[in-house]
């Protein structure tokens, strides 16, 4: 087993021990809950109203049991639960990057007719193929894919919060089943159901996936043309900007006010330049007044600053979080030869937990600063009320959410 492969299960030890766990209990004899037999034939209704024909929607659903691995994994996304830093350093190594350079040297050919099809770089798409499945290493290991439609039947019932989501997925899966571009033997994903090399979900295929090496099926499981024609197709219709980047990272003038660092105002990159930033490597701003980008500091005024452009947006469609989506943008970087990042991350700061964060925007609530919701996930929002609490109490305004900053907000008095 290669380094790479070391490096890959090391990331996925938290995953596999859930998964191990539910192949341990799925041999132990256990009786089906109430109401899981009643679900799915709930879902093969709903599939049949939707236009699966009735033997696949049937079939497919026949005789299934809830995997509790599945359920157990909907609270351990690390994009989601681990600090930036540790996300990125464990995406982005010398074994990742060499893997994917010699990927980009196997598919040279294949890449430059996807781009040339779609408009989509091809260090881009290689850095989506690197993160979701370790440039499809993951994809015949029984220990961390799963068979899909079991996985969304049983999040379709057990996860009643997004039951609507799940329903949609598993009816989407099911609809390829029934027009042939898959098996359910060939028809394997993660626990949530993302599918194949870039790790599409089943209602992303249908809309999205292409049959690029012409043999007359959209297969995304063995066949990389198809997948990473797949990914641009869906960054194109997404609004990928062919020629445009995802953005650099910066450096921030002393006395800057990070209130404008508020991820949604676009500035031209004259604009920005005016306000004293400038690129943190090599190069310069992009030329031409439609170049616009918003300011982004994911770790406040300590850590990395980055003018993100609208490609960067392109990127979160495909995964909403921001540490996913600044991963692959270094990673394309990184794949083309660019060097990392010249700023590092505050690595000493220790981040909320969601019960934390949650409480955070509770008290940010009482305080008067609006959140849009305690659901422990700090977005625009959020982050717009911690920079108003902040400029209120005398600190950087700059929308960073950790330990120290909740002790502040807990310590302040309430009804001002």
């Amino acid at each position: 087993m290669g380094s790479f492969m070391h490096l890959l299960l090391r990331r996925l030890a938290p995953a596999l021990a859930l998964l191990s766990a539910g192949a341990a209990h799925a041999q132990e004899p256990a009786p089906t809950p109430p109401g899981f037999e009643a679900c799915l034939g709930t879902l093969a209704a709903l599939a049949r109203e939707r236009g699966v024909p009735a033997p696949v929607a049937e079939g497919a659903l026949a005789g299934l049991t809830p995997d509790p691995a599945v359920l157990s994994a909907t609270k351990t996304q690390a994009e989601f639960v681990k600090p930036i830093w540790d996300y990125l350093d464990a995406n982005i190594t010398p074994e990742t990057i060499a893997a994917g350079q010699a990927k980009l040297a196997e598919w040279a050919e294949v890449l430059g007719r996807i781009e040339a099809a779609y408009g989509v770089d091809r260090h881009v798409l290689v850095a989506f193929w690197g993160v979701e499945s370790g440039y499809g290493t993951v994809l015949d290991n029984p220990a961390i894919v799963r068979p899909v439609i079991p996985s969304l039947a049983t999040l379709a019932c057990g996860d009643p919060g997004r039951a609507t989501l799940w329903r949609d997925e598993l009816t989407g899966a099911l609809t390829i089943l029934a027009q042939g571009d898959a098996d359910r033997e060939r028809m394997t994903g993660s626990w949530a159901g993302a599918m194949g090399h870039t790790q599409f979900m089943p209602t992303a295929f249908l809309k999205h996936a292409v049959d690029f090496d012409g043999d007359g099926r959209r297969d995304i499981w063995r066949s990389v043309p198809d997948a990473l024609a797949s990914t641009a197709n869906f960054l194109k219709n997404s609004g990928w900007r062919r020629g445009e980047s995802w953005g650099l990272e910066v450096t921030v003038p002393a006395g800057f006010d990070y209130r404008l660092a508020d991820e949604t105002t676009e500035r031209t990159f004259a604009e920005w330049q005016a306000l004293g930033l400038a690129p943190a490597g090599p190069g310069s701003f992009p030329d031409g007044a439609d170049r616009r980008a918003t300011l982004v500091v994911p770790t406040g005024a300590r850590g990395p600053a980055f003018l993100l452009e609208p490609n960067f947006k392109v990127i979160l469609r495909y995964n909403t979080a921001l540490s996913y989506a600044l991963t692959v943008a270094h990673l394309s970087d990184r794949l083309a030869g660019r060097p990392p990042f010249t700023r590092d991350w505050p690595r000493g700061d220790r981040m909320l937990t969601t019960e934390e964060r949650t409480d955070l925007q509770t008290r940010l609530e009482a305080l008067g600063h609006p959140v849009g919701g305690a659901d422990g996930k700090i977005g625009p929002k959020t982050r717009a009320a911690i920079r108003a609490f902040q400029a209120g109490s005398g600190r950087v305004p700059d929308g960073y959410a950790e330990a120290g900053l909740l002790e502040a907000v807990r310590a302040a008095p309430q009804g001002r």
